[in-house]
């Protein structure tokens, strides 16, 4: 019986686990579309476009590199850059004042509570 009740209470524990309940971050505008992910991607693309400034050399021709960023968005909803890596160090700054401007926002959940959530984004510019 002692058995029959801990392959019970790990199975239930199982279950319960498998049942969490997670939510991405939502930008704004994004609140009542039914695919959050895809306008969170789509408002990133938007944003990258609108907000990305290419830096110059002292000649004037602009400097285009390619970066990794990795940055989270808080359980407060706010975005903070963890790192930005490239080969190019005008790049990689344009690349995480860029992200940085990115505007707050309802946090991701887990179990309901606000949680933080990494993302590590690769771009060309």
């Amino acid at each position: 019986m002692k058995k029959l009740l801990l392959i019970a209470s790990f199975l239930i524990g199982g279950f319960t686990t498998a049942q969490a309940q997670q939510t991405s971050p939502v930008w704004p505008g994004c609140e009542d579309v039914e695919d959050v992910k895809a306008c969170f991607n789509q408002k990133l693309s938007q944003h990258v476009r609108e907000n990305y400034e290419y830096p110059q050399t002292e000649d004037g021709d602009y400097v285009r590199g390619k970066v990794k960023i990795s940055f989270t968005i808080t359980e407060e909803g706010k975005t903070v850059v963890n790192s930005v890596e490239g080969s190019k160090p005008k790049v990689n700054a344009a690349a995480k004042e860029m992200i940085q401007k990115i505007p707050d926002m309802e946090p991701g959940t887990l179990e309901g509570e606000p949680d933080d959530r990494n993302f590590t984004v690769p771009f060309n510019f």
